[in-house]
């Protein structure tokens, strides 16, 4: 009776989670749901899509988008793109930075390092919102800022360890649903998954803005996908770290757990 009550409840809940519908945030269409590599408890950065992304960053987003979060040598840190030594000093040397002050009190600017942060495109927000209507938000940890609710029961699908749940990528889903959510050529600010489908950028992404050297598609969605993963990894840089950590816990949490029980009979063996 128990086991038959139980299913039924199971069929319910099942029924539910089907039938209830997802919402975005503010009223935007619903995101899509995009294939991560580093989705699920063993996933891990595709280094290939993090340095296109890159390089759609640099080329397409940098005029506009900081990432002050983010020093040029962690290009170069495991679990990331894994540029090289020599490519992040290079690459830092063709950024000027602010620095001082010198002798004479005086700041000054000098060629980027290895150790420094990337300089945010514009000096304070007064001059970015000047210069572009409104503050772009920096790119450090926008896929953690950004989100959907998929509403109730599947936002609770979301946090279970079963086939299909354990999903925290709603950040990274929505970028891409929104670099490629311009629909109206005559509107170049409207946006089918921006909340109120009015959004202060217009479309920065197109066929061909950006060239491949690996024989990747050059198309918007897959610019839009690559740095969307960037973006990913500088809101959490130690992603597979903390993955790599989590599954040696629960491997041992599970060899700990077994040993109590051995210990426990071995202890009550005799005491009957």
């Amino acid at each position: 009776m128990i086991k038959t009550k139980f299913s039924l409840l199971a069929l319910g809940f099942a029924a539910l989670v089907a039938a209830a519908p997802a919402q975005a945030a503010g009223g935007g269409k619903t995101p899509e749901r995009q294939n991560w590599s580093f989705a699920g408890p063993f996933g891990s950065f595709d280094r290939a899509q993090l340095q296109r992304g890159f390089q759609v960053y640099r080329e397409v987003c940098a005029s506009c988008h900081g990432l002050q979060r983010i020093a040029f040598r962690n290009l170069s840190d495991p679990g990331g793109p894994m540029f090289s030594e020599a490519q992040v000093k290079a690459l830092a040397a063709e950024y000027k930075v602010k620095d001082g002050p010198n002798d004479a009190g005086e700041m000054y600017e000098r060629p980027g390092r290895a150790s420094d942060r990337f300089p945010s495109p514009f000096p304070n927000e007064i001059a970015a919102a000047a210069a572009l209507g409104a503050v772009p938000p920096d790119f450090s940890v926008l896929a953690k800022a950004r989100s959907y609710s998929r509403g109730f029961p599947l936002f609770l699908i979301d946090a279970l360890p079963i086939p299909g749940g354990a999903y925290q990528e709603h950040g990274v889903d929505y970028i891409v649903s929104l670099l490629n959510g311009y629909s109206k050529p005559d509107d170049p600010n409207w946006n089918d998954y921006f909340p109120g489908n009015k959004i202060g950028m217009a479309n920065p992404l197109g066929d061909g803005v950006v060239e491949y050297t690996d024989g990747s598609p050059k198309t918007a969605r897959q610019y839009a996908a690559d740095v969307a993963a960037l973006m990913m990894w500088t809101a959490e840089p130690k992603l597979e770290e903390r993955k790599q950590t989590g599954l040696r816990v629960m491997a041992f949490l599970l060899v700990f757990a077994g040993l109590l029980y051995y210990t426990k009979k071995k202890v009550w063996a005799d005491a009957h």
